[in-house]
């Protein structure tokens, strides 16, 4: 058995799951997530818990089982608490900017960035350079600070870029010099 997979994932105070055939969905305090489950591995309520299990010890079913339910964790936990990335934002002149769409960036190119958050997806910048993304599904709120991080990546000779709070950049020496 899968060590992950086989762990029931407990339903809290004020969560609705509901599941009908492959489809789950789950309804909080922050919002509603549904998510069709692959077809060989059954969602099951059972009390105030959700369990999972797969009809084989097959590799393929193996590796959904404790995929499915990591997913169905992830749905559970957003719709109570929310998932939040954070970046930072290192350069002279970088800077960004809330705007009703979504955010404005100044990443030392010769235009400003407008970035539209999706739908679902919170966009904040409490400080010119600090950007929290937060939501209520996991993928999405990666997604978004992975493009955002994508417009000026850090560069490794002055460390200048947006990266995710924490992340540890490794700097290169540059050049030697004339003497």
């Amino acid at each position: 058995m899968s060590r992950i997979g086989k762990s029931p994932v407990p339903i809290p105070e004020g969560v609705e799951v509901s599941v009908e055939g492959s489809t789950i969905r789950v309804k909080g305090p922050r919002g509603e997530l549904s998510r069709t489950m692959a077809q060989d591995i059954t969602v099951e309520k059972e009390g105030d818990e959700i369990v999972v299990r797969r009809p084989s010890d097959e590799a393929k079913h193996r590796a959904l089982h404790g995929l499915s339910r990591t997913l169905v964790a992830n749905m559970v936990e957003g719709v109570t608490d929310g998932f939040r990335k954070t970046l930072e934002i290192v350069g002279v002149g970088y800077r960004a900017e809330k705007k009703p769409f979504g955010l404005t960036l100044n990443l030392g190119y010769s235009h400003p960035i407008d970035y539209p958050a999706p739908e679902g997806i919170e966009l904040n910048a409490p400080s010119p350079t600090v950007v929290e993304v937060s939501g209520v599904n996991k993928e999405v709120v990666g997604q978004v600070a992975a493009e955002i991080r994508g417009l000026r990546p850090p560069e490794p000779y002055k460390g200048k870029g947006v990266r995710y709070r924490g992340e540890v950049i490794r700097r290169k020496a540059g050049k030697a010099g004339a003497k």
